[in-house]
């Protein structure tokens, strides 16, 4: 490489001097003569210190790239000077020759081990020194790119925080706005009580539960599991809230006027059909969901349902009896002219409805496998001393028993009916 290159590459690490700062320590002035002369020659920029207290002195003023010290000087010796030199604070890195005239192996161990970096037999032949300055300024110039990609990493980092922390606090509030679409958990009508649980497996998920009255011996209640999981899978159970509005019967796609700001419900099958239409035709995605759409005649105990691809209900009757009823279907949003079947049961005093996500069921177990219907309903008789909120929570318990972990691969979901 010629002086010019060597100075354009020196300008890339070293600034726009483009020149390697050199501190000469020697307590021979003619040594220190001779070293600085050829030093100068090739474009370095040097310094000169008679003694390694002086040499500390510029050092703490002014640090220097590379050092070039005698080991055998009056005072501190060059061994010393170079523990004191590694012991200083700076922000790049300082290489450091020790010029002796030492050769054997303990010795040039000792100047390792102390520090030094590289060795220079003395008397110094010119081309050896320029070829160990040289091996030393690639040192420094691969050590100052590598600080700073770090600074650059670190600052790429610190930025990715912020844009994560900011990410972190619209998740967290989004999770209460989700949560919010869930108003109630808990409802004592009449003659039934309607309990909900919804939780996420992240700070948002796909999984819905509500209800909406319609009349007072009329209730609607659904259960919607969308798929994936994160954000865009909370915005759709945003809209599909919004459908089935509780506080705008108006805009409740299950429900008709009939006058007089009287309401009536659709057939559960027919309110299935027109949200796959309403996802298909209106909504711009590629989500689909699944869902069980149930309407209550809460004097008779008659429920009309209608299931497109979700787990089937679970009906516990008062003798503690557990059952799986529905249809299966296919789920919506998928398939345009979908059909879906409509289904019904009746409940008696004492009997429970449970509509529930495959959060549930396909929770894994510690031992291996999932939880499945028969694990349900299995923990349903188990737990069928309990009511209400209390089951819907000892029920939770249980699954994180099981799977032995707290946290939930999916989203968990649940509306609870009983009758009384």
């Amino acid at each position: 490489m010629d002086v010019a290159a060597q100075k354009q590459a020196r300008s890339e690490v070293f600034g726009t001097a483009g020149q390697l700062r050199i501190l000469i320590v020697d307590d021979s002035r003619l040594q220190r003569r001779i070293l600085s002369a050829s030093l100068r020659k090739q474009g370095y920029a040097v310094t000169e210190a008679e003694s390694g207290q002086d040499a500390l002195a510029l050092c703490e003023i002014d640090p220097p790239d590379l050092v070039l010290s005698d080991w055998m000087m009056p005072g501190m010796d060059g061994l010393e000077f170079c523990k004191k030199f590694r012991a200083m604070e700076r922000d790049s890195y300082g290489y450091f020759i020790l010029l002796t005239s030492k050769s054997e192996k303990g010795a040039v161990a000792r100047g390792l081990d102390n520090g030094a970096d590289d060795f220079l037999s003395k008397p110094v032949h010119p081309d050896e020194l320029r070829a160990r300055i040289t091996a030393g300024e690639r040192i420094i110039r691969m050590q100052r790119q590598l600080s700073d990609q770090n600074r650059v990493i670190s600052k790429t980092l610190t930025e990715l925080q912020g844009l994560y922390d900011a990410l972190d606090n619209d998740l967290i509030e989004a999770r209460k706005l989700q949560q919010s679409l869930v108003r109630e958990r808990f409802r004592r009508f009449d003659t039934a009580d309607l309990s909900l649980l919804l939780r996420p497996s992240g700070h948002v998920g796909g999984d819905l539960v509500g209800f909406f009255p319609v009349s007072k011996t009329r209730l609607g209640v659904y259960a919607i599991d969308v798929s994936g999981h994160g954000i865009s899978s909370a915005l759709m159970t945003a809209r599909l809230a919004g459908y089935l509005s509780t506080s705008t019967p108006d805009q409740n796609v299950a429900l008709r006027e009939t006058g007089e700001g009287q309401y009536r419900m659709l057939p559960p099958a027919e309110v299935v059909a027109r949200l796959n239409t309403l996802v298909l035709e209106e909504m711009e995605t590629e989500h689909y969901f699944t869902m069980v759409l149930a309407d209550v005649d809460l004097a008779s105990g008659r429920v009309r349902m209608a299931q497109a691809g979700h787990p089937f209900p679970l009906v516990q009757r008062q003798n503690g009896r557990v059952e799986l009823i529905g249809k299966g279907g296919l789920p919506v949003g998928l398939f345009e002219g979908a059909e879906f079947e409509q289904f019904e049961t009746v409940l008696a005093p004492g009997d429970r409805l449970l509509l529930y996500s495959d959060g549930i069921t396909e929770c894994p177990r510690a031992e291996g496998g999932f939880i499945d219907d028969d694990g349900l309903m299995r923990l349903t008789d188990e737990l069928r001393h309990l009511a209400g909120r209390e089951f819907l929570e000892s029920l939770v318990w249980n699954l994180s028993e099981q799977s032995g972990q707290e946290e939930f691969p999916d989203d968990i979901s649940a509306a609870l009916l009983e009758f009384t």
